[in-house]
């Protein structure tokens, strides 16, 4: 049994995979959203179970990173270095700044437990490297400018 909490990890996990998938591939949101929905969510692939995951949560985070995607990378240009610009950036960082800058804008998901999920999926991903870090600080910055209120 998946609990709600774990759901909705994967959900987010399978948003950024989405978000890499459209971009690296120029398929559009309808196309990639219907391969996950019937080919990832809770599927058996060669032995591997995939998560199951809340496809609400899924569906929300990638319609707002679509709908919202300059505002999102703008919040992501003013939280980076100037030498930096997103799309210098590593397209799966690129992809987890959009998921979790959708739930930052949506604002149903409180900011702090948006960066720690958002960090522990960048883990997933780069789970040798120093992008955790930089996904936390790029994210800390980010959830500030969105909800300055929290964090006062």
């Amino acid at each position: 049994m998946t609990s709600k909490k774990q759901m909705k990890s994967a959900a987010r996990l399978y948003a950024v995979q989405a978000l890499f998938q459209m971009e690296a591939s120029d398929q559009t949101l309808d196309s990639v959203r219907q391969q996950f929905v019937d080919h990832r969510f809770g599927a058996i692939l060669e032995g591997d179970t995939y998560a199951e995951g809340n496809v609400d949560l899924f569906d929300e985070i990638l319609t707002q990173a679509v709908s919202q995607q300059a505002l999102i990378d703008q919040m992501t240009d003013r939280a980076l270095v100037a030498k930096w610009p997103i799309d210098r950036i590593d397209p799966t960082v690129r992809a987890i700044f959009r998921a979790a800058g959708a739930e930052l804008v949506i604002g149903d998901t409180p900011p702090k437990v948006a960066i720690v999920e958002y960090v522990d999926v960048s883990k997933a991903f780069f789970p040798e490297g120093n992008e955790s870090r930089f996904v936390n600080a790029v994210l800390d910055h980010m959830a500030r400018e969105a909800h300055p209120e929290k964090f006062a």
